[in-house]
């Protein structure tokens, strides 16, 4: 269809009668179809038809907190549709998450994906589409979350991977594409009478800006066993390559050193230069013995290792030369050389082969991730399970787990200790056992929080009941006490969901329920008493320095001040340097500033619900449209 044809036809369908706004917005889309890309027939969920009419707010279980401290990290374990929970992380986190890892379900046909209560099989034609139409939406959600430094991980095998990659393009962009990480989930090869074994999964990365670089790894014993210390220098170190590329670049850098103990003139190798500017190098090599600058008139030598003709190479360059005779330079040599800690630029075979050059272990970066990891460092499936059976000292709780040390790879190549680390297809809870265990491995204060529903109870006899355990600690059936990682708290929420339509009572619902959504966002969980002020009325919570003051009742607010004005910032509640931030009841925008204005230098305003509305207005779905020939049914306003 040419642009003609399809402006032609959008006027059209702008001219059409008796159509709803949602149905003339399709069939312009339709109208607009890329030619290039991932088409599928979208598919309705009934999550989204319950989010048209209602707003997911989070409220907490209490008397499944787990507490050991303020100052330890606060992971959240949220049970609800992952839907209904993006959302409400979508106010609270916006931005703000460093790493997702999800493992989501592979529609491999064989009832392990779900779609409106009911399993997808192999013989449902629309099972592709269900699918991407499923996961697109939450893609979508999960983008706006990860911070500018954020990235992806999602784990797929064969049956949606090549979709899953498409999908991904056109929701985080090609360039954002990091890696097809595959992981080899197996440690030995399996009998398959049709085709081919699988012995590997995929892990599609993407970033939320271009050019993300993983954090290096730790190295291995290996590896450093291969760095010695011969000559008891300050730390054990390799032979390197004393020279580098860039030669006709360098040609200052392009001259000849003197052997101490053999007198013989070395020189880099073609298209060499030395790797240190000459006064440094000449600095190096009067730690042997002594040295000098001497014009060696060698143009034509160097013109060779440059590459160029003599007549065209840098001139004046000089040589590292000798300063005393070849006998008393050898014989301070030998002192070196006997006596040890040689200079950075030594010479092999005992004095008498070439010359190198040494790289200490303590200047080594660790090693670079490459996009295969093999069973050997992360694990494998049957690995993951034996992890459960310990924990559990039972039958295995949940089918296809993942190992820690896999999640945790992704941890350590992803993250800082400070990160934020999202898992909204949490299954068996593998990730924050995982974020829990690298904390304690390298002093982090990385934050989990972790989403599930809990078909057949998954997520309070599974994925709360694991990291409970891992929490407190627990013993394997080979009976190994196994500590705990109790320098951790982790909050339970589920998700409910209040009425979408702004009237002001359904508005005031909205802020009473909003509580525990604010602790999550301000990370505050700690009540403080208000004196004269009833909790129905506002509530103040604080951590160490940060102060949050909720305000239910707009009425209040001089009372509010008053109390701020006249509080002793010595005591508990407001003995914080920070700046109060204040959530307040308000019917629009306005978070009545000038009521505050006696103590506006000493509080933070936002007006509740509209934070709330504008944040959930860039993800949930648009509520039906009524046809332009029909009445209204209902009266109120809406987002």
């Amino acid at each position: 269809m040419t642009k003609i044809d399809r402006a032609a036809l959008r006027q059209k369908i702008q001219q059409l009668e008796g159509l709803t706004d949602d149905e003339r917005a399709a069939l312009m889309e339709l109208a607009a179809t890329k030619r290039y890309g991932l088409v599928w027939e979208e598919r309705e969920e009934a999550v989204e038809e319950r989010l048209r009419e209602e707003l997911p707010v989070l409220v907490e279980d209490k008397d499944l907190a787990l507490l050991n401290g303020g100052d330890n990290p606060n992971h959240i374990l949220i049970e609800g549709d992952n839907l209904e929970a993006l959302t409400a992380l979508s106010y609270t986190h916006e931005g703000k998450v460093d790493v997702i890892y999800i493992d989501p379900p592979y529609n491999t046909g064989n009832k392990d994906f779900v779609y409106n209560d009911s399993f997808v099989d192999s013989e449902d034609s629309y099972r592709h589409s269900k699918w991407l139409s499923f996961m697109s939406k939450r893609l979508r959600i999960a983008k706006r979350l990860l911070s500018d430094r954020g990235v992806i991980f999602i784990s797929i095998d064969d049956n949606e991977q090549a979709n899953l990659k498409l999908l991904c393009d056109e929701v985080f962009g090609e360039d954002k594409f990091i890696s097809n990480i595959i992981w080899q989930k197996n440690y030995a090869s399996k009998n398959n009478s049709q085709g081919i074994p699988a012995a590997t999964e995929y892990l599609i990365t993407y970033s939320k800006l271009p050019n993300w670089t993983p954090n290096r790894l730790a190295r291995t014993e290996e590896m450093d066993s291969k760095y010695k210390n011969p000559d008891n220098d300050i730390a054990p170190w390799r032979s390197d390559n004393p020279c580098a590329p860039g030669a006709i670049s360098h040609q200052g850098m392009v001259y000849a050193i003197q052997h101490p103990f053999t007198g013989e003139l070395l020189y880099p190798y073609n298209g060499a230069c030395w790797r240190y500017q000459q006064d440094d190098l000449l600095e190096i090599m009067n730690g042997w013995c002594k040295y000098e600058l001497k014009d060696l008139n060698d143009d034509e030598i160097r013109a060779k290792i440059c590459g160029i003709t003599a007549n065209k190479v840098r001139k004046g360059v000089k040589g590292i030369i000798l300063s005393d005779s070849l006998e008393d330079s050898r014989l301070h040599a030998e002192i070196i050389l006997h006596r040890g800690q040689w200079p950075k630029y030594y010479f092999t075979k005992n004095g008498k082969g070439g010359i190198a050059r040494k790289t200490y272990l303590t200047n080594v970066e660790g090693r670079m991730v490459t996009s295969f990891w093999p069973y050997t460092e992360v694990n494998h499936t049957d690995g993951a399970k034996k992890e459960l059976k310990d924990i559990f000292n039972s039958e295995i709780p949940f089918d296809t787990p993942k190992p820690v040390d896999l999640v945790k790879r992704i941890g350590e190549i992803a993250s800082n200790p400070y990160s934020t680390i999202l898992d909204f297809f949490a299954g068996s809870g593998t990730t924050l056992h995982a974020v829990m265990q690298l904390n304690m491995e390298d002093g982090g204060k990385r934050q989990c929080i972790l989403v599930t529903n809990n078909e057949n109870n998954i997520c309070r006899e599974v994925t709360y009941e694991r990291n409970k355990r891992v929490i407190e600690g627990y013993t394997t059936p080979k009976g190994v006490a196994v500590e705990g990682l109790k320098e951790n708290n982790l909050h339970y929420y589920r998700t409910q969901l209040l009425p979408r339509e702004r009237t002001n009572r359904n508005m005031r619902a909205l802020v009473n329920a909003s509580t525990d959504l604010l602790c999550i966002k301000e990370n505050i969980y700690n009540e403080l008493k208000i004196e004269g002020i009833a909790p129905r009325y506002a509530r103040m919570f604080g951590e160490g320095e940060k102060r949050m003051l909720v305000i239910y009742d707009e009425r209040v607010i001089p009372h509010v001040v008053d109390w701020i004005e006249t509080a002793n910032t010595s005591t508990d509640v407001l003995a914080a340097r920070a700046k109060i931030k204040v959530y307040v009841f308000s019917p629009g925008a306005y978070a009545w500033d000038d009521d505050f204005a006696p103590v506006i230098d000493r509080v933070e305003l936002c007006a509740l619900p509209e934070a709330i509305y504008q944040a959930y207005k860039n993800v949930l779905p648009k509520k039906r449209a009524q046809r332009r020939d029909e009445e209204p049914t209902e009266k109120g306003g809406e987002e």
